[in-house]
C-alpha cells in the first residue's frame, strides 16, 4: 500500500479474523438471549387432580366461565364476596421473573402468603367454573406467554371470560369534571363475540387498555372468546372497601353459577383491604 509520501507498506487482511471475532460474539449475544428468555418464561403450575385432567387425552380442561381479577381491589373483592366460602380450591398458579416481579421467579413452587402472585382456583361442585387472581405485575415480553398458557389449558367452545381489573383515575381521559362522590366508576369492554349487555357504559374514546385485561380481551376477540372486561378506575392508590364494593353487579350474570356474597360486612371488605395494606408496606 503507498501512502501519500511514496512509501510502501506491507499490510496483511484481517478479514478472517474479524470474521471469527463476529462468530463468537454472535454466540455470545445468543447464548445471552436464551438465558433472558428462559429467566422471563411464564411457568404455569396445576395441582394433582387437574394435570391428571390435561393428562387423560384431551389436554385441554373444560370451562364454562373464567373470572380473571386483576389488581388488588378486584381480587380483594373476589376473596371477600366469592373465595370467602369453603367451595372454592386452589388448583394452581403461574410463577414468573421480570423487574418489577422478582419474589415469583421460583418454579414449581406456590406463592409465600402476602407474595405478589397469579393463583388459580376451581368451583368444588362446579368444576366447570375458574377464578384467577392475579395481584402480580406481568410484563409487556410476558403478556403473550400468559395468554397462550393459560387459555391452552382450556376448551375455548364453550368458553365465557370476565375480566375485573384495577385502573388509576390519573389514566382516565375526560373533557368533563368529576365530582369525588361519582369515583370509584366502572367501564367496560367487550369482545365481538360477547352477545350480553354490559351493566356499565363503554370505555370511551381516546382511553385504552393495557397490560394483563388488554391481552386477555385481545386473545379472546382473536379467537372468537366471548368476554367482557370491567375496568374500575378509581383515586385511592392502596385497596380499599368502597373501591371493592364497586364490582358487585358485574357478577350479578353469573349469580347461577357463583354464589355471591350479597352484603359482606364492612369488617370484613376492610380485613382484606388491611391485609394488602400491610404486606405493602415499605417497613414489614
Amino acid at each position: 500500500m503507498a501512502t501519500f509520501f511514496g512509501e510502501v507498506l506491507s499490510v496483511y487482511s484481517r478479514a478472517v479474523e474479524e470474521c471469527d471475532e463476529d462468530l463468537d460474539e454472535n454466540e455470545e449475544d445468543e447464548q445471552i438471549h436464551r438465558e433472558i428468555e428462559e429467566n422471563r418464561e411464564v411457568h404455569i403450575e396445576w395441582g394433582p387432580e387437574v394435570t391428571q385432567s390435561l393428562g387423560s387425552g384431551s389436554n385441554t380442561l373444560q370451562c364454562s366461565d373464567l373470572i380473571i381479577a386483576v389488581g388488588q381491589n378486584a381480587a380483594g373483592f373476589l376473596s371477600a364476596c366469592v373465595l370467602n366460602a369453603e367451595s372454592w380450591d386452589a388448583v394452581g398458579c403461574a410463577s414468573l421473573w421480570n423487574e418489577r416481579s422478582r419474589g415469583s421467579s421460583r418454579q414449581s413452587s406456590a406463592p409465600l402468603p402476602g407474595e405478589p402472585a397469579c393463583l388459580f382456583y376451581r368451583h368444588r361442585d362446579n368444576p366447570a367454573v375458574l377464578i384467577c387472581q392475579s395481584t402480580c405485575y406481568i410484563a409487556e415480553d410476558q403478556l403473550f406467554q400468559w395468554t397462550e398458557k393459560v387459555f391452552g389449558c382450556l376448551q375455548n367452545r364453550g368458553l365465557n371470560v370476565m375480566v375485573l381489573s384495577d385502573s388509576p383515575m390519573a389514566e382516565y381521559k375526560t373533557s368533563e369534571y368529576l365530582y369525588g362522590s361519582t369515583i370509584p366508576f366502572i367501564r367496560s369492554l367487550k369482545s365481538s363475540a360477547y352477545k350480553c349487555q354490559a351493566f356499565c357504559p363503554a370505555v370511551e374514546q381516546p382511553n385504552i387498555l393495557t397490560g394483563l385485561p388488554a391481552a386477555v380481551l385481545s386473545h379472546c376477540q382473536v379467537h372468537q372468546i366471548p368476554a367482557v372486561l370491567y375496568q374500575c378506575y378509581s383515586d385511592v392508590i392502596s385497596p380499599d372497601s368502597v373501591t371493592m364494593e364497586t364490582y358487585k353487579p358485574a357478577l350479578t350474570s353469573l349469580s347461577k353459577l357463583v354464589k355471591l356474597e350479597s352484603c359482606p360486612s364492612a369488617d370484613v371488605l376492610r380485613k382484606f383491604a388491611k391485609i394488602s395494606e400491610t404486606q405493602s408496606n415499605l417497613y414489614t
